[in-house]
Formats: C-alpha cells, sequence, structure tokens
C-alpha cells in the first residue's frame, strides 16, 4: 500500500473525546485486573519492552500520553526516567495516582493539546492508546512538538499477527469472544465492544509506520510481540 492510500483515521463518533473519556472514567476501577485477564498476563512483558526499548538515561523526562493507571509510566519510572502520565480520562488518573507509589507526575490532558512547551521532553510513549485518538495524526504531530530534535516516539498498540494461523484465530477466538467475556469480568461490557471493534480497524504495521512518517517522524521501526498481536513503532525527531 503506498502511502498516500493510507487510512486516514479522522475524526469519527467512536473516538469523539468526550465518549472516550467517559467510557474510560466507567472502567477505571477494574482496568489493570480487566488487561491482565484479557492479555494473559502478557500486558506486563509488553511494558518491560517498550521501557527497553526506550531505555531513557537517568533523569530524562517522558512523557506517557493516555497512560491511564500508570502501568508503563511506573516500569520507566524504574529505570530512571521521570515521568509525566497525561490522560484524558480524569478516573484513570486518580485509580493510577493512588496506585503507583514511584515518583510519577500525573495531568488529566487531551492527547491533541498537550499541556507541555515546544521540544520540552526526551520522549513520548503511548500504549494502546493511539487508536483511540479521534485524530491519529494530529496527535502523532502534537507528540513530534513536545519531543526536542533527536528525541523518541515509542508507539506500544495491537496490531495483525504475522502468521495467517494464528491471525485467524485471534479474529475469531480473541476479538470475536472479547465482549462475551467482557460482561464476565468486567462492569462495562459496550467499552469491551468498542476495544473490539477499534482493534479490527486499525493499520496493520506498515501503515502505522508510514502514517508515523507522515507525521514527521523518521528512522521508524517496529517489532512484533506475541507474533504480532502487539506490535511496538519506534521512531525518532529529526534534528
Amino acid at each position: 500500500m503506498r502511502p498516500a492510500e493510507l487510512p486516514d483515521h479522522r475524526p469519527g463518533r467512536d473516538k469523539d473525546a468526550a465518549l472516550v473519556q467517559q467510557m474510560f472514567d466507567r472502567v477505571a476501577p477494574r482496568y489493570d485486573v480487566a488487561n491482565t485477564i484479557f492479555s494473559l498476563g502478557l500486558d506486563r512483558h509488553w511494558r518491560e519492552v517498550t521501557a527497553h526499548v526506550v531505555a531513557p538515561r537517568p533523569g530524562a523526562v517522558v512523557v506517557d500520553v493516555a497512560g491511564g493507571t500508570g502501568g508503563l509510566a511506573a516500569t520507566l519510572a524504574a529505570r530512571g526516567a521521570r515521568v509525566v502520565v497525561a490522560d484524558l480520562s480524569f478516573g484513570m488518573v486518580r485509580a493510577g495516582a493512588a496506585r503507583v507509589a514511584r515518583p510519577v507526575w500525573w495531568t488529566v490532558a487531551d492527547a491533541l493539546r498537550l499541556p507541555l512547551p515546544d521540544a520540552s521532553v526526551d520522549a513520548v510513549t503511548i500504549a494502546f492508546g493511539l487508536r483511540n485518538l479521534s485524530d491519529t495524526r494530529a496527535g502523532l504531530a502534537e507528540f513530534r512538538r513536545v519531543v526536542r530534535p533527536g528525541g523518541q516516539l515509542a508507539v506500544l498498540e495491537f496490531s495483525r499477527p504475522v502468521q495467517p494461523v494464528v491471525a485467524a484465530l485471534y479474529q475469531r477466538c480473541v476479538l470475536g469472544l472479547l465482549p462475551q467475556a467482557a460482561r464476565l469480568f468486567t462492569s462495562d461490557p459496550a467499552a469491551y465492544r468498542y476495544l473490539a471493534r477499534s482493534i479490527a480497524a486499525w493499520p496493520d504495521q506498515r501503515q502505522l509506520a508510514g502514517i508515523i512518517r507522515d507525521s514527521g517522524w523518521e528512522r521508524i521501526r517496529w517489532k512484533n510481540l506475541s507474533g504480532g498481536i502487539v506490535a511496538l513503532h519506534h521512531a525518532i525527531r529529526p534534528d
């Protein structure tokens, strides 16, 4: 697929910021438990890989956008980074601030309008949040604005399994059963129906790399995790 043919991922009702905020406010109390159940415990490994790839030097300032309850932020802080969690959901921020003991700063903020000066941070990370932005390209451009030249971007997101058999099983068993399982483990199964739809509509690894490149980043690479069910994209802001 050529860059001109990449999906726009422009605003839509499912990704209206107010609706997404309300949805995550509702699921915040059981968000961590549900994530561990639905990922079969792999979510911790995915965060560890992300922190390893970013490899922040001690004292580096990292903004974890859509950082939720602080799972990735705590992992980055354990490596010596100074981490700011910026999340649209007050419920998520409140739950995370009560749970994460490490020195992490918290702010309720829109990913498309971060309350940060230009070129003020060393890295931006976003785990399973880019998919929820009302405008993917605008979000990536905003991340580029706040990262210093030579700084990093790390996007951890659901992707496409690289083996056809795994892809078929993933589509039928995981995405197909996710809404049903949500009825057992969460108080808001509608939120997980949205999750399944958003994963199915998300671009694959190469397509997302093209979107990141078109948004002003360079030296883009990705690493498939768990057979491509999840992919970690890494990029650098040009000097």
